[in-house]
């Protein structure tokens, strides 16, 4: 079964990037793949040094063991200044080539104007970089204060589809590109 690791970049308490992850989870759960959030909320990381290891910073080894593991990731983040939160990059900046190689991922955006693709964009930067295939379906969500109701549901049908067919694709070339049923 693939096995998917989803990483919110916000550390805000009642985040929408932490709603529209949870979608994304309740989704990719629903086309057959087995899905873990790793809360960086629950944390305690360092910022990135370049260090090999972090001694004094257990997490950081849960955290690149739990990416290890997994065949593909889902990363949210807030937009925050034309780009991907400073907490998302920090815990990417704490893996390597070994972590995150050949992985498969998936990309939101929540934003609180309007919509643009500066953090996805950004995050395909990255995770190329580190020679993660992502895929071509990725989810903006503007104004994201009203995207939500109350229980955490998507109020706009298209934006509910979109969330379908980002699960459906992540699902679908994780399978292809890692060989996993």
């Amino acid at each position: 079964m693939v096995k998917i690791i989803g990483l919110g970049g916000s550390l805000r308490a009642n985040s929408y990037t932490q709603l529209a992850l949870k979608v994304a989870v309740q989704r990719v759960e629903a086309v057959g793949a087995e899905v873990e959030i790793l809360d960086l909320r629950q944390l305690q990381l360092p910022f990135c040094s370049g260090a090999k290891e972090y001694p004094d910073y257990p997490d950081v080894q849960r955290l690149q063991d739990t990416v290890s593991r997994a065949d593909g990731f889902i990363l949210a983040t807030p937009e925050y200044h034309g780009g991907v939160s400073g907490v998302l990059k920090n815990a990417l900046d704490l893996m390597s080539f070994e972590q995150l190689s050949d992985k498969v991922a998936g990309f939101i955006s929540v934003l609180g104007g309007q919509s643009n693709s500066n953090a996805l964009n950004e995050l395909r930067l990255i995770t190329r970089w580190v020679h993660c295939w992502s895929i071509p379906e990725q989810i903006a969500i503007a104004q994201a204060w009203g995207a939500f109701s109350p229980e955490g549901k998507l109020l706009d049908e298209k934006l509910s589809q979109r969330f379908d067919e980002f699960a459906q694709s992540l699902v679908d070339n994780t399978r292809k590109l890692r060989g996993v049923n």
